[in-house]
């Protein structure tokens, strides 16, 4: 199984950039597809991002498309979730999870999810 923790999460302004990063330790790192998912205050987990073992399939949400850029170092064992002009409605716990298989876009079809950062976006 691998082991996932997020980090790079705060506080910013809407316009503004994070990078979130998701380190993985445990078992091959470099053959799971991995994905990004959020949690609004009070909402359901959602879709954000995957990418597959090579970076080079990426699939993301309406609602991030052309704004997130869902990326991997495995050689770091590290994938990154690059957020670009934020919106308050991005205000969310952001998670990483390893693909395990079933549907992408539903939380169910992955594993090894880690405790989640914390991005606030301010108006």
């Amino acid at each position: 199984q691998v082991q996932l923790v997020e980090s790079g999460g705060g506080l910013v302004q809407a316009g503004d950039s994070l990078r979130l990063s998701c380190a993985a330790s445990g078992r091959t790192f470099s053959n799971d597809p991995l994905g990004w998912f959020r949690q609004p205050p009070g909402k359901e987990r959602e879709f954000v991002a995957v990418s597959n073992w090579s970076g080079g399939s990426t699939y993301y949400a309406d609602s991030v498309k052309g704004r997130f850029t869902i990326s991997r170092d495995n050689a770091k064992k590290t994938m990154y979730l690059q957020m670009n002009s934020l919106k308050p409605e991005d205000t969310a716990v952001y998670y990483c999870a390893a693909l395990n298989e079933g549907n992408w876009r539903r939380p169910e079809s992955y594993y090894g999810w880690g405790q989640g950062t914390r991005v606030t976006v301010s108006s």
